[in-house]
C-alpha cells in the first residue's frame, strides 16, 4: 500500500508541463516501467477521464490507485500525487513575489519544461503504436490533432471524441463475446456528488469556509478540458475579494509547479480566508478535486463490464485513437511551443529522447540532467 503513496509522491515532485505531461509520466511508470496496467487498460482510463469534468490527469492517478488497492489506494495516490503541488502553492502564498521572478526559478522550469516534451512524444509514440495499426485508426488520430490545432477548444475536443466513438462503435467493433454483465454504475458517489452539489449551497449562510467549498465544488463540477479551463470559473468566484495581481500571480505559479494544475485552488483558499488561511487553502483544494474522484467512483468499479461488449469496445478502440491525436495536438501546443524557444532547446529535447529510449537511464537522472541545463541556459542567456 505504502509503494502507492511513495510512487505518486515522487512522481508530484517530477511532473512538469500539464496534463498531458502527466499522463506522459504516468504511461512510463505504471505501463512500461512497474506493469501495474496495460497499455489497453491505461488508455480506457485516459479516454474515460476525457468525458467527465474535473482535473483529468489526476483522475487517471486515482483510478490507478484505485484499480491497485481498491479506495484506500485511489486516496493515497491522490494525496501523493498532489501533496507536493500543494506544500508548493501553500509556500508561494506565505512568501508571495519573491521567488517566482527569480533567474535561478525560471531555469529550473525551463529545463523540466524541456523534459516535459521528451515525456510526451514518448507517450504518444508508444500509444500510436498500440492504437493506431489500422488505416481508420491513424486517421482518426490525425484528424483529431489536426482539429484540435486549428481549432483547440473544449467543444472541438468533446465533439471529436464523440465522432471516434461512433466510428469505431460501426467499424471497429470486436468480435469478442459479450459477457452479458450489465453495467451498473455506483450509486453512492453519484448521490454524494448530487448533495453536494445541490443542498449545500442552500447552508452556507455564516459559515465561511463551507462557503468556500461549496464554490470550488461547483467550479470543480463544470471543468471540462483540464486546468486552464478552471480559470474563468475561479475568476468568477473570486471577484473583487483578491487583487488582480494576487490571482495572476498565483495562475503563473500554477502553471510553473509541477503536479496538477488545480492546485491553483491552494493559493486562493489561502488568500480568500486570512482568519484561518491554511485551512481555507485545504477547504478549496478538496472542494475542487473532489466531484470529479466522485463521478469517476459512480462509473469506474463497473467500468470494464461496459468496455466488454463489443460495440462498446469499437467505440473504445476509436477513442483512444482519438486519445493519441489529443496527446499529439498537446505535444505541439502548448508542451512544445512553451518549452522550445531556440535551436538549442531543441538539441536538449533529441538528446533527452535519446537517452530515454536508447540509454534508457533512470529518470531521475534525465530529470537532474534538464534542470542543471536550463539553469546553465538560462544563465548563459
Amino acid at each position: 500500500m505504502f509503494s502507492i503513496f511513495k510512487t505518486f509522491f515522487w512522481l508530484g515532485w517530477i511532473s512538469f508541463g500539464g496534463p498531458a505531461a502527466h499522463i506522459g509520466y504516468f504511461r512510463h511508470t505504471f505501463v512500461d516501467k512497474l506493469g501495474w496496467l496495460d497499455d489497453q487498460e491505461y488508455a480506457q482510463l485516459v479516454a474515460l477521464s476525457q468525458f467527465l469534468p474535473g482535473p483529468g490527469s489526476s483522475q487517471v492517478g486515482f483510478a490507478i490507485g484505485y484499480q491497485r488497492q481498491g479506495l484506500l489506494g485511489a486516496i493515497l495516490a491522490f494525496i501523493g500525487f498532489t501533496l507536493p503541488s500543494v506544500l508548493i502553492m501553500l509556500c508561494l502564498a506565505l512568501l508571495s513575489h519573491k521567488f517566482n521572478q527569480s533567474p535561478l526559478f525560471e531555469g529550473v522550469v525551463h529545463g523540466l519544461k524541456l523534459l516535459a516534451v521528451v515525456v510526451v512524444a514518448d507517450a504518444t509514440w508508444g500509444m500510436y503504436k498500440s492504437f493506431c495499426k489500422q488505416k481508420l485508426t491513424s486517421g482518426l488520430c490525425l484528424l483529431t490533432a489536426a482539429a484540435l490545432l486549428l481549432i483547440p477548444s473544449i467543444s472541438t475536443q468533446i465533439i471529436l471524441l464523440l465522432f471516434a466513438a461512433l466510428i469505431g462503435c460501426k467499424y471497429l467493433a470486436s468480435n469478442q463475446s459479450n459477457t452479458h454483465q450489465r453495467f451498473t454504475p455506483s450509486i453512492w458517489p453519484l448521490i454524494t456528488f448530487g448533495l453536494l452539489i445541490f443542498a449545500l449551497p442552500l447552508m452556507t449562510s455564516g459559515l465561511p469556509l463551507i462557503k468556500l467549498f461549496s464554490d470550488f465544488f461547483q467550479a470543480g463540477s463544470l471543468v471540462f478540458g483540464g486546468g486552464h479551463v478552471v480559470l474563468p470559473l475561479l475568476q468568477n468566484i473570486v471577484g473583487e475579494q483578491i487583487s488582480q495581481d494576487a490571482f495572476l500571480t498565483g495562475y503563473a505559479a500554477a502553471q510553473a509547479v509541477p503536479g496538477p494544475m488545480f492546485t491553483f485552488a491552494t493559493y486562493i483558499g489561502y488568500q480568500l480566508i486570512p482568519q484561518a488561511p491554511i485551512a481555507g487553502a485545504l477547504v478549496a483544494t478538496l472542494g475542487v478535486f473532489l466531484p470529479g474522484f466522485l463521478l469517476l467512483l459512480g462509473v469506474l468499479k463497473h467500468w470494464q463490464h461496459l468496455a466488454h461488449v463489443p460495440k462498446v469496445s469499437g467505440a473504445l478502440n476509436g477513442v483512444n485513437a482519438a486519445v493519441v491525436g489529443l496527446l499529439l495536438s498537446a505535444l505541439y501546443q502548448p508542451v512544445f511551443t512553451s518549452a522550445v524557444l531556440n535551436p538549442s532547446d531543441l538539441v536538449f529535447v533529441l538528446v533527452g529522447f535519446y537517452l530515454l529510449k536508447q540509454l534508457q537511464l533512470p529518470i531521475i537522472s534525465i530529470v537532474i540532467s534538464f534542470i542543471l541545463l536550463g539553469v546553465a541556459s538560462n544563465w548563459i542567456v
